[in-house]
This record gives C-alpha cells, sequence and structure tokens, in this order.
C-alpha cells in the first residue's frame, strides 16, 4: 500500500511543483493484482483527489441540469423536436471549440483555463436558477445556456484531462483513467435520476440551485491546483496552432489509432438510436423497457470502472484496445440476436465495460505518449471524436433500421466494428506492440 505523499496546502507560489512530475515513492510495495478500483492516485495526490472529487459532484449536478433543462423546454414547448435541439445546441460548440481549446490549453497556464471556464459554467449555473425562482421562462434562454455551457465544457476538458500527469507519475494514468471513468458513468446515471426527482418534488429552481452549490466543488478544486504552465519545445512557437496539433497527430501512429478505433465503435456499432424501435418490436415492451436498454451499457461500464484494478498491470495498451473495441462489438452482434430481453441487457452491460476498458487505456496512452506541449490539442482531438462519433453513429443505426431492418442495424453493426479494428491492427502492427513502460506515438 501507498501511503500519502501529498498534503493539503496552498499553492506554491510559482510553477515548480508544476513542472516536476510526482516522484516515485522509494518504499512502496511492488504492484500487485486487484480487483476492485486502485485508489493509489487519490491516497497518493492531494491536487488529483480534490480535482476528482469536485469533478464527480459537478458530473452529478450536470446530468441533473441537462434533464431538468430537457423536461422545461418539453413545458414550454410540448414538442419533441425543440427537446432534440438541445442537443443540438450542445454538440455543434463541442465540436468548433474542442480543438480551439486544446490549442488555447496549450498556449496559457492550464489552471487558470480550467479555472476561468468552470467560473463561467457555475456563473451559467446560477443565471439558471436565478430565471427559474425569478419566472423567466424563455426557450431561447435555456438554449443559449446550453450552448454556453458546451463551450465552457469545450475549454475546460482539455486543460482538466491535460493536467493528470502532471499531477501522478506514469503507472498510476491507468488507475486515475478508471476513476474518471468511474466518475462520468455515476455522473449521468445518477443526475438524472436526481434531476427528475427533484424537478417532480420542487421545481426547475431546486435543481438548477443545487448544480449551481454543487459545482462550488469543482471551482475549489481547481482554485488549489499548482500553477500549470504548458512545457514548451524547443523552438516552439509561443501561440499554439490547431494545425500544428493536426500534423503532429498525422505523424504519430498509435495515438491516431486510439482514435481510429474508438470510431470503429462508435459509428459502426452504436445502437442506442434504435432502442426505442427494439424495445417494442423484440421485447414487446414500452418507453420503460427502452430505459432499460439505455441504461444497461452505463452499468456495464460502470462496473468495468469499479472492478478496474487490475488494468494497472496490462503493459500491452495497444493489444488491450484491440480487444476491448472487438470485445464491444461482438456483444453489439450478439445483443442484435438476443430476444430475450435479460439476455439482451447482458449483452449490452457486457458491451459497456469493455468500452469502459478502451477508454481507460486510450486514454492513458493519449496521456503517456504525447509531449505535454501538445496534450491539450490531443485532447481537443479527443472531444470531437468522443462527441461527434456516437452521434453519427446514432444516424448511421436509424438510418440503416428504417432502411433494412435493426437487426442487420445492430448485428451488422457490431460485426463491422469487429472487422474494422481487426483490419486496423493489422494495417499497423506496432500498435499491437505499444509497451506502456516505453510510449511511443
Amino acid at each position: 500500500m501507498h501511503s500519502e505523499t501529498s498534503k493539503d496546502e496552498p499553492p506554491a507560489p510559482d510553477d515548480a511543483r508544476a513542472i516536476v512530475p510526482p516522484p516515485r515513492d522509494p518504499v512502496a510495495a511492488p504492484p500487485r493484482r486487484r480487483l476492485l478500483a486502485d485508489l493509489t492516485p487519490l491516497r497518493t495526490s492531494a491536487d488529483f483527489r480534490r480535482l476528482w472529487i469536485g469533478n464527480t459532484i459537478s458530473w452529478v449536478g450536470q446530468g441533473m441540469t441537462a434533464l431538468a433543462i430537457s423536461l422545461q423546454v418539453y413545458d414550454l414547448t410540448h414538442s419533441s423536436f425543440s427537446v432534440g435541439l438541445v442537443g443540438l445546441f450542445s454538440l455543434v460548440p463541442l465540436v468548433v471549440f474542442g480543438l480551439y481549446g486544446g490549442a488555447i490549453a496549450d498556449t496559457v497556464d492550464r489552471r487558470l483555463l480550467g479555472l476561468a471556464s468552470s467560473t463561467g459554467s457555475w456563473l451559467l449555473a446560477v443565471a439558471l436558477a436565478v430565471a427559474a425562482f425569478a419566472g423567466f421562462h424563455q426557450v431561447w434562454f435555456l438554449y443559449a445556456v446550453v450552448a454556453l455551457q458546451a463551450v465552457c465544457a469545450a475549454l475546460n476538458s482539455p486543460a482538466r484531462t491535460s493536467m493528470i500527469p502532471r499531477l501522478l507519475p506514469a503507472e498510476q494514468l491507468p488507475a486515475a483513467n478508471a476513476l474518471n471513468s468511474m466518475t462520468t458513468t455515476f455522473g449521468t446515471m445518477t443526475g438524472p435520476m436526481l434531476g427528475g426527482a427533484l424537478v417532480g418534488l420542487w421545481g426547475y429552481q431546486a435543481a438548477y440551485l443545487i448544480d449551481a452549490v454543487a459545482f462550488t466543488a469543482a471551482l475549489y478544486a481547481m482554485w488549489r491546483l499548482p500553477a500549470m504552465r504548458p512545457e514548451r519545445e524547443e523552438g516552439s512557437r509561443g501561440r499554439a496552432s490547431v494545425l500544428d496539433g493536426l500534423r503532429f497527430l498525422a505523424t504519430r501512429p498509435n495515438i491516431r489509432m486510439t482514435f481510429f478505433t474508438d470510431l470503429c465503435a462508435m459509428v459502426l456499432a452504436h445502437p442506442r438510436a434504435l432502442f426505442p424501435a427494439v424495445a417494442v418490436v423484440w421485447y414487446g415492451g414500452d418507453a420503460k423497457t427502452a430505459g432499460l436498454l439505455v441504461a444497461a451499457p452505463a452499468v456495464g461500464a460502470l462496473l468495468g470502472s469499479v472492478f478496474s484494478g487490475w488494468l494497472g498491470s496490462v503493459h500491452r495498451h495497444g493489444v488491450a484496445i484491440l480487444l476491448a473495441v472487438g470485445g464491444w462489438g461482438l456483444a453489439v452482434a450478439v445483443f442484435g440476436l438476443t430476444r430475450n430481453l435479460w439476455l439482451g441487457l447482458l449483452f449490452l452491460a457486457l458491451a459497456g465495460a469493455a468500452d469502459a476498458i478502451s477508454m481507460v487505456f486510450r486514454s492513458t496512452m493519449l496521456q503517456a505518449a504525447t509531449p505535454d506541449a501538445m496534450r491539450g490539442r490531443l485532447q481537443g482531438v479527443f472531444i470531437v471524436v468522443v462527441a461527434g462519433g456516437p452521434r453519427l453513429g446514432d444516424f448511421l443505426a436509424g438510418s440503416v433500421g428504417d432502411l433494412v431492418s435493426p437487426t442487420a442495424a445492430v448485428t451488422g453493426g457490431g460485426l463491422l466494428c469487429v472487422l474494422a479494428v481487426t483490419a486496423l491492427g493489422l494495417r499497423w502492427r506496432n500498435f499491437a506492440r505499444y509497451d506502456a513502460r516505453d510510449p511511443q506515438p
């Protein structure tokens, strides 16, 4: 077991802590196989611990607010199309500003960027609460807040994620990313449930107010971090360029493969858009059945994160990613052949667990094999892929489901995912040889 080496103390007056990676614990016990999630990053780094706790609380609050906004838009318009526009107003800023947010994170102090964007998100949560208490109910206002929240997220995520390799030693990155995956999944699962309960009991203002209060935890965590100026490469310009980041990605096949493999899963084998039809046609169910189908991958991802302790002993991250993405595709394909609800839910949960494992290793590879000067821009690309891939997958699955059949869309998409990721692995064989002990981009 590791003893805590980082104390809760105010940030140092300079950025000395920021540019020196945490030292290895010379008396640490050798790594051993675990079953439950490895909590070592939470014990050894007070900065990471505060960041993780604040992020967990804010994810729950954001999930509450996301559902409350959708419910309020429907109450005001009685239009499902208007509710669908909420997602569009969120997606476009994430994609547009994701790349530029990463470039900014490679130019300025990442702590200050994270603090400024977190403050913006907090002010927007306060604005929602004030408007609800004042009786100001306008759809355009809700759309504007959603779009601005997405801009803040696009600026905050590259800054926050690129900080983690500066707070922890490389061997703790898989554990840290598993903990972050747990946070994201827990927030997206419990936030909407709490939001629905709060809106039903006390109205929209309660959900918005609690989100505003909860977000102060993320603000406090960001404020307590040390200065986090990006490390400059020799001869680099003072201002980071998005094009330079894309050129860097074009010459780094291992990092590029992390994006390609994720697109295989999210574009080719993402059956979420078919769940309402599948619930009725395959299982004779209703909206509750569709809700179970939506929740099953999230439950699997959460369990995969909870029982992630063994991931720290895996060094061949490329092989792990190929197997996990192939496992996602295979589980989705088998789900498409099931007509028993509980068996279908089981395979969707297995797919979610495989996706969580893939995410841990993809994030770790992106953090460890990317120079610090490029981490923000590569995290910006990561945002675009994560935000855009599932939406393209929804469009593809829905189109094939209407033109052919839901079975062809789900099972065919899952098999295509397996074939595509196999072809990628054969084309770029060095990806399977990637070793975390000697990370090569």
